[in-house]
């Protein structure tokens, strides 16, 4: 196709990044109970169309069966008292099997989360590092920082408050509950 370029190839360290993250993902997968995994396939059936395919065949059926089959036959009669039951608890289970996996959801979220704050004060102290040894290396070749350059040099060599930024954060940040504003 004219036009298009062909796809860059990912450096060696991206590679390497996507290899970790394959590993880390197969090792939580590897590390489900027989318990979670029954769960996510329950899940991953509910949410298919096969399902609402199932649903609406037997819904159809059993309504049909008790509608027009003789009346000896007919186990639940008109109105399905005995199919409002099992679809609440059909719904019921589901609903469970939601929350279930929305909570081992948000702690995996929670561990991602924790992960990628520690990288980051990692990258943010081994910067502030950098720039340190970066102002040696240029007063020891005798080249000063542009003049507007060197309050804003002093301030990057300066290790971040993480505590003090969070308070700030959460001050001046508006908040995201759905109390109004100064009510608890």
């Amino acid at each position: 196709m004219a036009g298009q370029s062909s796809p860059v190839p990912l450096s060696e360290a991206a590679q390497q990044n996507v290899r970790t993250i394959i590993e880390l993902e197969r090792s939580a997968h590897a590390q489900k109970s027989w318990s979670e995994a029954l769960s996510d396939r329950i899940l991953a059936f509910a949410g298919s169309l096969a399902f609402v395919l199932v649903q609406l065949a037997a819904t159809v059926a059993w309504t049909l069966w008790n509608a027009v089959a003789p009346v000896e036959v007919q186990f639940d009669p008109y109105p399905y008292g005995l199919l409002t039951i099992v679809v609440s608890l059909e719904a019921l289970l589901i609903a469970t099997f939601v929350l279930i996996a929305q909570n081992r959801m948000s702690q995996r979220t929670e561990r991602r989360d924790h992960l990628h704050l520690q990288v980051a004060l990692l990258t943010e102290q081994e910067l502030t590092l950098v720039l340190r040894m970066l102002r040696q290396v240029s007063e020891h070749l005798h080249i000063p920082p542009e003049t507007e350059d060197a309050a804003k040099a002093d301030r990057m060599t300066e290790e971040t408050n993480v505590p003090e930024l969070m308070e700030t954060l959460k001050r001046e940040l508006p908040s995201t509950d759905q109390n109004p504003a100064g009510q608890r």
